[in-house]
């Protein structure tokens, strides 16, 4: 799945629908459906993680939704990270999943001039994207680790959109 680097979002967001919540062994649990590719319907997966939380969270037009927090690994650059998610619908978005500054923090500097800087995506899932597209943040995030010392601290780069 395509995602994009928001640095003004704490929490990552996913875009899910059809959220159905149940109980298993005492504790909440959340079934969803995600499209993995951006602006189609194609190749639906249906998934199950346990609520960790449930949060308000403030849209950029100001409304307040609230929404389910999962736990789930994604693949920063490279590295897999584990994520605190927020569910919700993203239909309108251009991205399907945002990675918010606790993924990233103490781990990547980002850079908000460049795109694909953890390397692009290979030909046939770039152009299977262009009409449907991949998971992979690593367009937009580099890891700390291989940043020289006069790049921006993490806490400072500015928002990306």
């Amino acid at each position: 799945m395509k995602a994009k680097v928001d640095t003004g979002a704490r929490t990552s967001s996913l875009h899910a629908f059809g959220l159905e919540w149940f109980d298993r062994d005492g504790s909440p649990w959340v079934r969803f459906e995600v499209h993995p590719w951006q602006r189609s319907t194609a190749d639906s997966v249906i998934a199950e993680a346990a609520v960790v939380a449930t949060r308000d969270v403030k849209s950029s037009s100001g409304d307040v939704e609230h929404r389910p927090v999962v736990h789930t690994s994604v693949v920063l650059a490279g590295l897999p990270v584990t994520a605190e998610v927020t569910l919700t619908r993203r239909d309108e978005m251009g991205f399907r999943m945002l990675i918010g500054r606790e993924a990233v923090r103490h781990r990547f500097l980002v850079d908000p001039g460049v795109s694909y800087r953890g390397g692009r995506p290979d030909r046939s899932i770039r152009r299977r994207n262009r009409a449907e597209t991949t998971v992979s943040a690593s367009p937009t995030v580099v890891p700390s680790r291989t940043v020289g010392s006069t790049s921006r601290p993490t806490g400072a780069s500015k928002r990306s959109t």
